[in-house]
């Protein structure tokens, strides 16, 4: 990625930023953690596996531990209106209500914070410089101090390349069997990204301490 495409995509990310946190809010249902346990019994079938991988393509379904409630329930209504692609997300998250999908947020972010630490960098400079772009939703090390933003400290490297590749690719014809996610921010985003440049940035959050492999509960 070229410096001034570099600099163009920072001035990008803070504009999109500041207009998409000025938009007004709806009210939100409130979470009940023990209605959500009981829902999110089978989405641990996946999410509560280490290492557990999504068949097509490959690549290690996310972790859900240390994420933050209301970005939990963006994700489960994109996928419900199909703003996410993911077949089998989808499917799950069609049957969901409002309520389901605000007990089942508050659940998973109940099992506790994201682990900190110190930023990474031996071995993922390249990603930490590439990430200067994403700090002003994702912050330094991959925890976002606004809610609405996902934290990325700790996730699954193949996933967050997965994820970067769908919005990037969100508005071509897709035929190779890959999902897209069509958020207007992130694509214009990712859009200036190459693939070195998005294995870079995944490899640098995926390095730092943070989200972890959500916990079976008796």
């Amino acid at each position: 990625m070229s410096k001034r495409i570099f600099i163009g995509a920072q001035i990008c990310a803070l504009s999109l930023f500041l207009a998409f946190t000025a938009l007004p809010r709806t009210a939100a249902a409130e979470g009940d953690v023990e209605s959500g346990k009981v829902l999110g019994y089978t989405c641990l079938g996946c999410h509560g596996i280490e290492g557990y991988r999504n068949p097509y393509p490959s690549y290690r379904v996310p972790k859900l531990g240390g994420q933050h409630a209301a970005y939990i329930e963006l994700a489960l209504k994109a996928y419900r209106s199909g703003e996410r692609t993911h077949a089998t997300m989808r499917a799950q998250a069609g049957s969901l209500s409002d309520q389901d999908i605000a007990d089942l947020a508050a659940y998973f972010a109940s099992q506790g914070e994201p682990v900190d630490g110190p930023v990474v960098t031996r071995g993922v400079a390249e990603g930490k410089e590439k990430s200067q772009t994403c700090t002003a939703c994702h912050g330094e090390r991959g925890i976002s101090a606004n809610a609405i933003w996902p934290n990325l400290a700790g996730q699954q490297q193949d996933y967050l390349v997965n994820a970067l590749k769908q919005y990037k690719y969100a508005s071509a014809e897709r035929s190779d069997g890959y999902s897209v996610r069509n958020n207007a921010v992130m694509a214009g985003l990712a859009a200036a990204l190459s693939d070195d440049d998005i294995d870079a940035l995944a490899k640098y959050f995926a390095a730092q301490d943070g989200l972890y492999t959500s916990k079976h509960e008796d």
